[in-house]
């Protein structure tokens, strides 16, 4: 791992169209550059937060023709930053029912450097109504992804992936020395669990993490959390973001990684065990 650098998460509130989430991310990231960034994410679902399944599959598009993969691409050779595009909505080859909700790392040359398409799916009957049925709309990552950075290695997660610590454990395990968790986490759940999870998964692993948020109400009366965070190893949280759209930055230093993971040698103590036979009529054999 090299020096330290700055890092920057985009807090945005995706509208249903994508044309006016490239104006709005495209000014923030310029604003983070300015102000020093060298690692600038934004959230998931960067590109549109389309509740309505047929007009979602209409406006998808696949990576060649994807607008603000475009847009981002060129933004990187534009400011000579990496960019997260914390994901967006892809169309895949050969598949006219299920999406990707894809993750795009983007080297300053433009290159993409790394992809990962979300694991684990937010299916799920909140308290209040809410219903959500993630793996209606998107074909699940069957992957999880390292990517190098200049200072270290990036796991490269989204959102609802958090509540999985067995994934984080084998990124850390592997390599990561960031976590990046971009989300579009309800605001029941969020107030709940955000920050508290982020935390946790800094902590287990001796890891940064970063998590650029959606904000505020969406189409369908839609509402996200945000408090975009950027979480050090050993659990400070470095920057938070309030209400509204806009960024946070923070300077990261990859040595305090390694001070954490000396101080607390975790992941030097992980042994393998027998897993316990589920129980006929348990909650985990239905």
């Amino acid at each position: 791992m090299s020096g330290r650098f700055k890092a920057a998460c985009i807090q945005l509130s995706s509208a249903r169209e994508v044309e006016p989430n490239i104006a709005a991310a495209s000014t923030l990231i310029r604003r983070a550059r300015a102000e020093g960034a060298d690692l600038i994410m934004t959230p998931e679902v960067s590109d549109m937060m389309e509740p309505k399944r047929a007009q979602r599959l209409a406006k998808a598009r696949d990576e060649a023709s994807h607008a603000m993969l475009a847009a981002f691409r060129d933004l990187a050779r534009e400011t000579g930053a990496w960019l997260l595009l914390g994901s967006a909505v892809v169309r895949r080859e050969g598949d006219d029912e299920r999406l990707a909700n894809r993750s795009f790392l983007i080297a300053p040359d433009g290159a993409i450097a790394a992809r990962y398409d979300k694991i684990h799916m937010f299916d799920v009957e909140l308290a209040g109504g809410e219903s959500y049925r993630e793996s209606n709309a998107f074909h699940p990552g069957e992957a999880a992804v390292l990517a190098p950075l200049p200072w270290g290695v990036l796991g490269m997660t989204v959102c609802y992936d958090l509540r999985f610590a067995h994934l984080y454990r084998a990124l850390a395990q592997a390599g990561a020395d960031f976590l990046s968790i971009p989300s579009a986490f309800t605001v029941p759940t969020g107030r709940a669990h955000w920050h508290v999870l982020m935390r946790a998964r800094a902590i287990e692993n001796g890891a940064f993490v970063f998590a650029p948020a959606q904000w505020g109400e969406h189409a369908e009366g839609r509402k996200t959390f945000g408090h975009s965070l950027i979480v050090a190893p050993w659990g400070e949280t470095l920057a938070e973001a309030e209400d509204g759209t806009g960024y946070i930055i923070a300077e990261i230093d990859p040595a305090k990684i390694a001070e954490a993971r000396h101080s607390v040698p975790s992941l030097q103590h992980d042994r393998p065990y027998a897993v316990p036979q589920r129980k006929p009529g348990s909650l985990a054999a239905e």
